[in-house]
């Protein structure tokens, strides 16, 4: 592959994406402004990134540049086309990444639950220790501090009378 993405923007008027990679058998450094047509505040941005990343035009330039990146800056042009700042926007995209452990996920409905799911999963490969890291230990032994002042639940108990 001959080209690299380094950088990924966006450009509110006109409504583009902008993105910089590098041309390696030219060794330049290039710029590229996609226009996004048809996008407007109500869109979706998770398919509007998708077609984008599709479009015949822009698939080479772009296979560095991951769905989610797209998405966000579709979140952003979206925020801009909903009159928000640039601030505002970045606010509602980091409150959207992250998730809330006091959040009952039960009562979310099948499309935000999966994305809180990749969210998770996303984190999870993050902060996963592989074979091949150097700071990997295969079996690790851990002990708790013992409390005196625990109580001792009914369900627990050892009680020769049952069996």
């Amino acid at each position: 592959m001959s080209l690299v993405a380094r950088k990924c923007g966006v450009r509110f008027q006109p409504p583009s994406i902008v993105l910089l990679y590098e041309d390696r058998l030219r060794s330049a450094l290039r710029k590229r402004v996609m226009p996004v047509r048809g996008f407007s505040r109500f869109s979706d941005c998770s398919r509007a990134a998708e077609q984008l990343k599709n479009n015949p035009r822009h698939k080479t330039y772009l296979e560095g540049v991951s769905v989610q990146q797209l998405e966000k800056l579709h979140s952003l042009l979206r925020g801009h086309l909903r009159g928000q700042s640039l601030t505002q926007s970045l606010e509602q995209i980091q409150k959207e990444e992250t998730i809330d452990p006091e959040e009952d996920m039960n009562k979310l409905d099948d499309k935000e639950l999966a994305k809180r799911k990749q969210i998770m999963d996303g984190l999870f490969e993050k902060n996963r220790k592989k074979k091949d890291d150097p700071d990997f230990v295969y079996n690790i032994e851990v002990q708790f501090p013992q409390d005196e002042d625990l109580e001792s639940c009914g369900w627990d108990a050892e009680s020769d009378d049952e069996f």
